[in-house]
């Protein structure tokens, strides 16, 4: 009767340190899920209403780095203004924010 005993103390054992060899990977996955994901999640989201609420004047900046001010708005393009007598369509998903608001976000 001992003898049953101690195995069904030893399996029990052997189950509770297996379960512990995944608490480090979820307290990994916790921390990237906090530190990098839903961050990143809050400023694509911020960018997307951003880039929805562009209207003719917003001046604005490029991911090509290109600075102008918005002349017209289609339904997935932008007209910039980049000088006095130079416009250029751009795709909504190319600009990357308003004029002066990446120095902000840095700040943060």
């Amino acid at each position: 009767m001992s003898h049953s005993i101690a195995i069904l103390a030893a399996a029990e054992g052997a189950s509770a340190p297996a379960f512990m060899q995944f608490v480090p990977i979820l307290l990994v996955f916790a921390i990237f899920y906090f530190l990098l994901i839903a961050p990143m999640r809050k400023r694509q989201k911020a960018l997307q209403n951003l880039i929805e609420a562009l209207k003719k004047g917003d001046r604005v900046v490029t991911n090509g780095g290109l600075y102008g001010t918005v002349a017209a708005v289609e339904e997935k393009v932008v007209v910039l203004k980049l000088a006095e007598n130079l416009k250029v369509r751009v795709a909504k998903s190319a600009i990357a924010g308003l004029e002066g608001q990446e120095d902000q976000g840095d700040r943060k």
